[in-house]
């Protein structure tokens, strides 16, 4: 009974800051500021249905609230056009981030592994806008977890561009019933303070 009790506590705290044999910035996000050189194990699964493109949006980043640009908008179908080529996607985002482990960082979640997998292997070694494709699959299942609680509920954050959790670019809501007509990943919003969940803790941008 010991042993089933220390089995379910330890799955009770994986990835979480409680966890000290798993980066949980690594898996909330899918990247970790330190790199290889973090002493928390980087697991990486060997299929996932969310994929992340490293650093494939290379605009400006954004300090606050990363309200919709056309710049951001035309990149945002264009990713999006291509990879529904070869899979449905029921959501993407475009982290705004300075730091060059989220910087750029396009995070597609797919309806299925099946069709994250032909995702990747079409688009992987391929170029865009002069820039190579740096694609994997990522443990990061639900984007609220890595998105910055406080840039999302208070409209700023006290790390700015450097924070460690996801700022977000925002696309149009027209935008976004065009592209996901039958709603977005159950009709969640990522809007810079309306997304919030009052019974989440407070994450912050640390780590």
């Amino acid at each position: 009974m010991a042993g089933e009790a220390g089995a379910s506590y330890l799955a009770s705290i994986f990835g979480t800051e409680k966890d000290k044999v798993n980066c949980s910035f690594y898996f909330k996000t899918g990247s970790c500021r330190h790199g290889q050189t973090c002493s928390r194990a980087h697991n990486q699964p060997p299929l996932s249905q969310t994929l992340l493109i490293r650093n494939l949006y290379h605009g400006p980043p954004a300090d606050g609230v990363a309200h919709p640009t056309e710049q951001v908008e035309d990149f945002y179908q264009d990713v999006f056009d291509e990879l529904s080529e070869h899979g449905n996607i029921v959501d993407m985002v475009v982290c705004a981030n300075a730091g060059p482990h989220l910087a750029g960082n396009v995070y597609a979640k797919f309806v299925d592994e099946v069709e994250a997998s032909k995702a990747l292997a079409a688009i992987q070694g391929r170029y865009f806008s002069g820039h190579p494709i740096m694609v994997e699959y990522t443990p990061v299942s639900d984007f609220w977890e890595g998105i910055c609680k406080q840039l999302e509920r208070e409209g700023r954050c006290a790390r700015g561009l450097q924070c460690n959790f996801m700022h977000l670019h925002h696309i149009s809501k027209k935008l976004e019933y065009d592209l996901y007509p039958r709603g977005r990943a159950g009709s969640r919003h990522y809007s810079g303070g309306a997304y919030g969940r009052e019974n989440d803790r407070d994450d912050r941008g640390g780590g």
